[in-house]
């Protein structure tokens, strides 16, 4: 990986998908359960839990940029707009610096709803890997 390098994740996650993340965390707010609850709100609908909305970053550092096995180390957020379950959305990702003494990249990310081409959420992330960072490489 090198600086300015891009990645795009297009993905969703399901109504059950949140149903289980609600059982695993205990975040059980209706807004995320409920739809008769949640159509009285702003949101009309239910919404995603923020942080499983989020776990995409999680899934592509480990995985996929910058190749299998990288660690997360930090990772800012910001909520923009409500996701909504079933719906898919496309992360994408650029490498804005890499320490190669310390074997970490920082990499920005933002979420887009493709339908209205607007930001949902957006963030930066360290990651930590030995052998993409300036150490050996395979």
């Amino acid at each position: 990986m090198q600086v300015g390098d891009t990645y795009n994740y297009r993905y969703l996650f399901t109504q059950r998908d949140v149903q289980v993340f609600a059982e695993v965390t205990g975040d059980d707010n209706p807004l995320h359960l409920d739809p008769d609850y949640a159509a009285q709100t702003p949101f009309k609908r239910p919404i995603m839990h923020g942080m499983l909305s989020a776990s995409v970053f999680a899934r592509v550092f480990g995985r996929n940029f910058g190749g299998s096995g990288g660690v997360h180390l930090t990772q800012m957020l910001e909520f923009v707009r409500p996701m909504y379950p079933d719906q898919e959305y496309e992360a994408r990702f650029e490498c804005k610096a890499i320490d190669t003494k310390r074997h970490t990249a920082e990499i920005t990310c933002s979420v887009i709803d493709p339908t209205t081409n607007k930001t949902t959420l957006r963030g930066t992330g360290t990651v930590f890997h030995k052998e993409m960072f300036g150490g050996k490489q395979e």
